[in-house]
C-alpha cells in the first residue's frame, strides 16, 4: 500500500468525511421520519431521541471537519438525500401505504447508518494520536453514543422483527407451527 502525500491524504480525508456528512444528513432525515410514523407508538420515543443524536452527532462532524480545514462539498450532501429518498422506494408489498415490513428494513438501514458512523468516529480518534486539532475525549464519547445507539436499534428492530415475521403473524413461525400441526396425529397437542 502506497504512502500517499500530504495534499493526497487532506482530499482523500475530505471525501470520506464528507461521505459521511452526507450520510449522517441521510440518517437524520430517516430517522426523524421514522419517529413522525412512529409518534404515539411505543418505538416513537426512542426514534425521537435517535433523530436528535444524530443530528447532533452531524453537528459534530461538521465542527471536526471545520478544525481540520475540511469543506463541506454540498454536491454530495445532495446526493445523501436522494440516496435517503430513493430508499423509500421499496418493494415492501404495499404500493400506497407502509408495510410492516418498512419498519424492519428501516430499522436495518438507521442501525447500519450507526455502525459506520461509529467507524468514522474510530478513524478519526486514530487520527486524533497525532493531531491535535481533533478532540480524542469527545471522539471517545461519541465511539460510546454510538456504540448505544446501535444497541437501541437493534433492540428495536428484534422486537419489530418478532413482531412482524412471528408466531401469530401469517410468518414464518406460523407456517413451520402449521406444518407441525398437519404431520401429527390429531390430539396430539
Amino acid at each position: 500500500m502506497r504512502t500517499s502525500s500530504k495534499r493526497d491524504a487532506h482530499h482523500l480525508l475530505e471525501l470520506y468525511l464528507n461521505d459521511h456528512l452526507a450520510g449522517a444528513g441521510a440518517g437524520t432525515a430517516l430517522l426523524k421520519r421514522a419517529a413522525k410514523s412512529h409518534s404515539g407508538k411505543p418505538f416513537g420515543p426512542l426514534l425521537e431521541r435517535l433523530a436528535r443524536e444524530v443530528a447532533q452527532d452531524r453537528e459534530y462532524l461538521k465542527e471536526i471537519m471545520r478544525s481540520l480545514d475540511v469543506s463541506e462539498r454540498r454536491s454530495r450532501a445532495a446526493l445523501g438525500r436522494l440516496g435517503e429518498k430513493a430508499g423509500r422506494l421499496k418493494l415492501n408489498g404495499r404500493v400506497f401505504s407502509r408495510s410492516p415490513l418498512s419498519d424492519v428494513i428501516e430499522l436495518e438501514a438507521m442501525r447500519l447508518g450507526v455502525q459506520g458512523k461509529r467507524s468514522c468516529w474510530l478513524t478519526l480518534h486514530s487520527l486524533a494520536e497525532s493531531d491535535d486539532r481533533i478532540d480524542a475525549a469527545r471522539l471517545a464519547w461519541l465511539l460510546e453514543r454510538a456504540e448505544e445507539q446501535a444497541e437501541i436499534l437493534e433492540e428495536l428492530r428484534t422486537r419489530c422483527a418478532v413482531r412482524v415475521f412471528g408466531p401469530g403473524q401469517g410468518g414464518p413461525a406460523d407456517t413451520v407451527r402449521q406444518a407441525r400441526a398437519r404431520s401429527l396425529p390429531r390430539g396430539a397437542f
